[in-house]
């Protein structure tokens, strides 16, 4: 079968094919006229923030006093964790909890000083 035949056969099934492109669904749709901004779409679904941070620059996410930390469901492991607060500058990073919030609590060291640090689904850094 020459090539160009081959084309002609396969070009009508992969129309026919479903998509097979990834979709997630949050929230609950509008309803009763109501538009998208007042379902509470993205609100209703927390996710961790899944950016990497590199190990030659800090982590992409805020880190420092000024940050708030924000309540939410957290999946991140404690070893993930560690490694986000030592690639911000935290260092000696020790007693690593979770509490009721989903914040990640632990004590540290940066630049020679002791500091409690924090962390959030999000994978903001934050100083206590």
């Amino acid at each position: 079968m020459s090539l160009n035949r081959s084309i002609l056969v396969l070009l009508p099934l992969l129309a026919a094919a479903p998509a097979l492109a990834q979709t997630t669904v949050t929230g609950q749709p509008a309803t009763d006229g109501a538009s998208s901004a007042t379902s509470g779409g993205q609100n209703a679904v927390t996710r961790p923030n899944t950016d990497h941070a590199h190990d030659d620059r800090p982590a992409a996410t805020g880190t420092g006093a000024n940050v708030k930390l924000e309540q939410g469901a957290n999946s991140f492991t404690e070893g993930e964790v560690r490694r986000r607060l030592e690639r911000a500058g935290y260092h000696e990073v020790k007693d690593l909890k979770k509490d009721g919030d989903g914040i990640w609590h632990a004590s540290a060291m940066a630049d020679g000083k002791p500091a409690s640090v924090g962390l959030d689904f999000k994978g903001n850094v934050a100083v206590q």
